[in-house]
This record gives structure tokens, sequence and C-alpha cells, in this order.
């Protein structure tokens, strides 16, 4: 099957990309392997986005770009990419299904949280570890809670949680948060929420289930046991870089690297949103991301036009 455009990820960035594209008159397929939507379908509230005065859930905010990106003609295919690859100019996907050529790619994987890496994580997630405040709040009505992270999604997640907890105690590594200003206040004036200071998760401890976090202060040193339900962690986010590491070029972290018209290092492909190295991930610059990705593939199509059709008659 051959495209003018395949986007990777079906987040706001490849969401908006797709947009963009087909309403440009490209041929356009956006591969999701998983939710469209990506991270943000389950936040609860977004109350950033430009246009929604009163919020509005990540859900249906990106239930409402897939439907308009349909309605332009965009192809959604959920089917998981095995292999990126060149054969000239044309840009070729493999899929567990077939194989997908296009002459421009976008590539907008996302990226996913970043675990602690302690004793008793990865035994524990799903019975008292999580990651999704929106997903498993509820489980926790009248329970106390832990939140690790002192970020704009720790903070708000942790607001989120004191729709059911009757306790959330954030614990951050440093003494002073990172969320911004605004959240920050909110969190502080929160009766429900407690704070600790200077300290990391040393283990977490349970049975078949978590019973509590082993706790060390960074400057004191002291260990110190805090009996909980159960604990949601918000550490930052790691790159989806798994199909690209090979090909194209990536910060010391991993996240892809762009100029400003979103173009990588390989002529055609080109980074939107999380997956890519920016100083902001909010769904505001994800979508602006995709514009900008798109409107850069159309007009290297067209500036390529000519080589890429005698490419394809070749094949």
């Amino acid at each position: 099957m051959k495209y003018d455009v395949i986007i990777i990820g079906a987040g706001p960035a490849g969401l908006s990309a797709a947009l963009y594209s087909a309403r440009g008159g490209l041929k356009t397929a956006i591969f999701e392997k998983a939710m469209v939507g990506g991270q943000i379908t389950v936040t609860d509230n977004v109350e950033n986005y430009p246009g929604f005065e009163d919020g509005i859930s990540g859900f249906d905010l990106t239930a409402k770009m897939k439907t308009q990106a349909e309605r332009f003609g965009a192809e959604f295919i959920s089917e998981e990419i095995t292999a990126i690859g060149l054969e000239g100019l044309c840009k070729v996907i493999e899929t567990n299904s077939g194989e997908y050529r296009a002459k421009s790619l976008i590539i907008c994987t996302g990226a996913h949280p970043r675990r602690l890496n302690v004793p008793g994580e990865e035994r524990l997630t799903g019975r008292g570890v999580s990651y999704c405040a929106t997903c498993d709040g509820a489980l926790y009505r009248d329970k106390v809670v832990a939140v690790i992270g002192g970020g704009d999604s720790a903070i708000e997640e942790g607001q989120f949680l004191t729709r059911f907890a009757k306790k959330v105690i954030v614990i951050h590594r440093r003494d002073e948060l990172r969320a911004q200003k605004i959240i920050q206040d909110r969190a502080f004036n929160n009766p429900k929420i407690e704070f600790i200071w200077d300290t990391v998760v040393q283990e977490i401890h349970g049975d078949q289930r978590i019973e509590k976090l082993e706790l060390v202060n960074r400057k004191s040193k002291k260990i110190t046991m805090l009996p909980i339900d159960g604990v949601f962690i918000y550490v930052g986010i790691l790159p989806n870089n798994g199909l690209l590491e090979s090909r194209i070029e990536l910060d010391n972290a991993g996240f892809v690297l762009t100029d400003e018209n979103m173009q990588t290092n390989v002529p055609g492909i080109y980074a939107a949103g999380d997956i890519r190295h920016t100083v902001l991930r909010q769904v505001v610059t994800a979508t602006s991301d995709g514009a900008v990705a798109a409107w850069s593939a159309e007009k290297w199509i067209i500036e390529n036009y000519d080589a890429l059709e005698v490419e394809s008659a070749k094949q």
C-alpha cells in the first residue's frame, strides 16, 4: 500500500499531523498499535488547551481530533510497526500484516512513564503500584495513597486522587516542587494533601498487594517505613524510540533531534510531540509540532516529487 504521508503514533501530535496532511490533499495513513489519543486519554481534565474554558477530558479531546482528521480522509490503521526502512527516497514501513510505503514519514511515537527501578515495583505493579491516577484512582476511595514526584503531572494527579482518597502523601526528593506555581498553590491549599520532602523510595513492600514504602531521607539518611494502600509514580518520561535508534539522530536522553521544521537528520522523515527533543511537552505544543511536521512533509514532497515518481516507477 502506498501513501504520501505515514504517521506513526496517534497521540495529539500524530492526530494534528494527520489533520493537516489529509486536509492538504495528501494520502495519509496514521498507525497506532494501542489506543488513539496516547497518554493524554487518561487525563481527567485538560484545562490549558485553548478553546475549552471549562476544561475537557483527554479522551474527549483526542476523540474530537480523530473525528476531524477522518473527516478530511486520514486513514487509521491499528497495526504495530516492526521496522522502518528506506529505499532511495521512499520510506518502507513493515508491520506484522504487511508492508507500506510512503513518500514522507512523521514520527509521533511519544514517551512512557519512567520507573523508580526499586525492589518490589515491578512485582507489585497493578497491585497497588500505578502510573495512572485517572485509571486507578477510584480503587482507593477512603484509602491513603502516595504520589512520587514533584512536577506538574505528579501534583495534578495528586489533586485528582483527593476526589477518592482520604489522604494523599506527596513524596519528593527535593525540598521544593518543580510544578507550575498555580498547581503548587492548589496542592498546598488542599487539606487532603501532605508532603514529605528530601526523600526517596528505597523499596516497595507487600505480599499480594502493596503494604508499605521504605523511605530514606537524602539529607539525614534516616530510613522510615510508611504504611500505604497505593502509590502513584510520576518521575519523568522515557522516549518510545525502539524503532529509531539505528537510523535517526537522538539526544543523550534518547529523544529525536529535529530542526524548527521538525525535520530529522533523514530527509523526508519528521518528528513531533513527546518523542522530540523539546523544552515543553504539553498537548498544545504537540499539536503545534504535528502541524509544522505535516506542512514540512508536504513541502518536501512537492520539492522532491519528480524524483519520488521516478523511484516509484522503478519498484
